[in-house]
Formats: C-alpha cells, sequence, structure tokens
C-alpha cells in the first residue's frame, strides 16, 4: 500500500456546489505546477521504524536509563513504584498515563524482582493502548474538488515545511495540489512555501508580505475550483494560541472560507512542535476552540526528550493523530502508528 493511501483514507461523498464570483485580485502570483511532479521515492516500513526509533532515541533514553536504575536487581515495592512514576511524569507522559503504567508493572510482582526490560515491555504494551484509539488515518474525500486542508498551528512548529511533506505525498499519488501562503506576515514563509511548490509540482498562490490573509484563502478556493485542482493546502501564521488578535484572524480565515462553502475547510490539522512539552496542551485547547481541530501532527520529535507528550495530549483530548515527524526530510513524515510509536519510546528492540 502507497504512502498517500496509507495516510489518507479515502471516502465517497456529494460534489462541492459551484463557487461564488472571485473578488478582484492585486498583485497577486500564482506559480505554476511543473507538468510532472519530480520523482520521490516512498521507503520501506522497516526504514522508517529505524528513523523513529533514531528520532525518539532522546526521549526512550531518558526512560531506558532511569528504569534500568531503579529495576536493576531490586525487588518492586513502593519506593520503585514511586520513581517509576517520577520518571514517567517527567517525560510528559501525564499523570494518568504514568499511574496506569505503574499499575499495570505492579500487577502481581509486588515483592519481586523484574528486569528492567519486563518494565519496558508493560510500557510499551500500555501506551499502545493509550494511543490505538487516536491512530486515525487522514479522511481524503476526494469527490471534494478541491479537499481543503486548513493548517494551523504557533509560530516554529513546522507548518510550513509539513505542508510541503503532505503536498509531496498526495503528487506522489498523481493528485493535483495548489498550496495558499495565507502566512502573509512573513516574506520568508511565502518563499519556503514557493519552494516547496516547485520541488513537489504545485502550484502556489502567493501575495505580498502584509496582504490580507482571509481574502488570499477565499480567492485561492475558487482558483482551486477553477482550476480542478484535487486538494487546496492553505498555510497559515504562526500565532501565538494566547494572542487574541492573531486568533480572531484564522477565525476570519475560517468565516470568510465557509461564505463559499459551508463545509470547508474539509480539515484543519494542528501542526504541534514536540520540544514544547506540556505547553501543547494549551494549543490544542486554544485551536480546537478556534479552529475546529480535527487531528494532530506532530513534528520535532527527534529533538526532545518528552515525546510522551503525545501520550498526554492523546489521552486527554483524544483527537486522531494522523502523522508523526522526526526529521526535515519528506520521508520523515509518516503516518502514526501507536504500537510503532509506543515500541520506540520506550525503547524496545526492532
Amino acid at each position: 500500500m502507497s504512502l498517500f493511501k496509507k495516510l489518507f483514507n479515502r471516502i465517497r461523498g456529494d460534489e462541492v456546489p459551484p463557487s461564488a464570483p472571485a473578488e478582484a485580485i492585486a498583485e497577486e502570483t500564482v506559480a505554476e505546477a511543473p507538468a510532472v511532479a519530480p520523482p520521490i521515492p516512498p521507503s520501506s516500513q522497516q526504514a522508517w521504524f529505524g528513523r523513529l526509533k533514531e528520532g525518539l532515541s532522546k526521549s526512550s533514553n531518558a526512560l531506558s536509563t532511569g528504569i534500568t536504575d531503579i529495576f536493576a536487581k531490586r525487588r518492586l515495592n513502593q519506593a520503585t513504584l514511586d520513581s517509576l512514576e517520577d520518571i514517567l511524569i517527567g517525560a510528559d507522559l501525564g499523570l494518568d498515563t504514568a499511574a496506569r503504567v505503574t499499575a499495570a508493572v505492579a500487577k502481581g510482582r509486588y515483592d519481586r524482582e523484574i528486569t528492567p526490560d519486563a518494565v519496558k515491555r508493560v510500557l510499551a504494551d500500555e501506551l499502545a493502548e493509550v494511543l490505538r484509539p487516536v491512530e486515525v488515518p487522514f479522511v481524503f474525500d476526494e469527490t471534494k474538488r478541491p479537499f481543503v486542508i486548513l493548517v494551523v498551528g504557533v509560530n516554529g512548529s513546522g507548518k510550513t515545511t509539513t505542508i510541503g511533506k503532505l503536498g509531496a505525498i498526495a503528487r506522489r499519488e498523481g493528485f493535483s495540489v495548489m498550496l495558499a501562503a495565507c502566512d502573509t506576515f512573513r516574506a520568508a514563509a511565502i518563499e519556503q512555501l514557493s519552494v516547496w511548490g516547485e520541488r513537489i509540482g504545485a502550484k502556489v498562490l502567493s501575495r505580498p508580505t502584509g496582504a490580507d490573509a482571509a481574502g488570499l484563502a477565499f480567492d485561492a478556493l475558487n482558483a482551486a475550483r477553477d482550476g480542478g485542482t484535487d486538494i487546496l493546502i492553505i498555510d497559515t501564521a504562526g500565532r501565538l494560541h494566547n494572542k487574541a488578535n492573531l486568533m480572531a484572524e484564522l477565525e476570519k480565515i475560517i468565516r470568510v472560507l465557509k461564505k463559499t462553502d459551508p463545509s470547508v475547510p474539509h480539515a484543519t490539522l494542528l501542526v504541534l512542535d514536540a520540544t514544547t512539552g506540556q505547553n501543547a496542551v494549551n494549543q490544542v485547547e486554544t485551536f480546537s476552540r478556534v479552529g475546529g481541530v480535527t487531528g494532530l501532527i506532530m513534528t520535532k520529535l527527534d529533538g526532545t526528550a518528552r515525546g510522551g507528550i503525545l501520550v498526554a495530549l492523546a489521552h486527554r483530548f483524544a483527537l486522531p493523530v494522523h502523522a508523526v515527524g522526526v526529521g526535515e526530510g519528506i520521508d520523515d513524515l509518516q503516518p502514526f502508528d501507536a504500537v510503532a510509536f509506543s515500541r520506540a519510546i520506550a525503547g524496545e528492540r526492532s
């Protein structure tokens, strides 16, 4: 099964109604897509597990070292259980998950020796149970043309790079893609998206820095419809979740899109930087309230010892986790696999 088909589930649905007339576009740039997208070789699942394990090594090493120190040639008692719980909480797994894992380790083993490897197996199994419900492929209805994906997140979370990777996956499968550069605050963001568009063979709609982001999103939707584009991915400015004026602009983008079609955006993806740790909880709360988040993508898992925050988010919000990233390369964004993630973070062997 190819990567795009694995990351995105396809469903049938009603055709999108005709669009309303677009407003005049001032100083707009539409970068045409190359006739054929550059070939991007898919990666094997075994190679991906290796990259995932390597990417999560900071998180798994912290846990593995702590578990070994606690359980090497020691009987299981309340002191060891308390120490284990502290390590799990320190890894940002969350209070509830830490209590769950500790209880599972203690079951039937109290006052007996348990090896560090056995503890890691229990940890992997319990994390997988927490994460399986959120291992949800992206729901992509190819009869809705264009299928509109709005990508949101705070500054530096990796939104634009993630958009490029998603677009690459779609182009690999032969879908036409348009990228809308609605991060109009930063010239660098517009340029970065244009580079991705050229790299993957996608049209890019952009305007000069400071242009109205909502107006650009509206016109991108209509341009994508007029051109018969399969997928429209809308980049947005990175905004701190606690800045009311920036969140109001995001609300405006969504409101303007819905004037054309109440069903759009068809998906709103929140890109989370794993290195932010517990701050990710506040981000999910705020963006869900304002933007109606439908799913999560977590990036930069290779840059933190607290990759366990994904587990805490899964337990608290139960939002679908569509994909995770452990690097800058195109193949470093892959469908979320609860078992593989759990084994990697627990430090289990492949």
